[in-house]
């Protein structure tokens, strides 16, 4: 039941993250969240706190990212959850050509309904020519 539950709050954000509003994903985020993304790009960094995290969100909308989540696991109890999901999230170009694609895994625990923690694996070569685009095209 958590599983489905929790599954279905997810893809409801992340449908609501490709509309522009990242705020329901952010009110999910407990006020100490700590989030890190691996790798070399400026998308890199561990984030501390929800004001951090809301500009690292802010800027995943602006630039137009679209996420998707192919499977959610949930499981522990509700005080120490474990969450994974893994999906995929690409950029369209204005004329409609795909301009990054990528696959992830987030790895995050839950407390009480609120996200700790997570991190997000993906191909970090891809998201450093996400960054080559996006400086070419202004949108960085």
């Amino acid at each position: 039941m958590r599983q489905r539950l929790m599954a279905a709050l997810i893809r409801r954000n992340m449908k609501l993250i490709r509309a522009g509003d990242y705020r329901p994903t952010l009110r999910m985020d407990a006020k100490d969240i700590r989030f890190r993304f691996p790798g070399e790009s400026s998308w890199a960094g561990e984030i501390h706190g929800k004001d951090e995290l809301e500009r690292w969100l802010q800027r995943f909308v602006k630039v137009g990212l679209q996420i998707y989540a192919d499977e959610v696991v949930v499981k522990g109890w509700p005080w120490n959850m474990t969450l994974c999901i893994r999906g995929t999230d690409h950029l369209d170009a204005p004329g409609g050509e795909r301009v990054y694609e990528n696959r992830y895994v987030i790895w995050g625990r839950v407390e009480w309904g609120l996200l700790k923690e997570y991190e997000v694996y993906e191909d970090t070569q891809k998201s450093s020519a996400l960054d080559d685009y996006l400086a070419q095209h202004e949108l960085a």
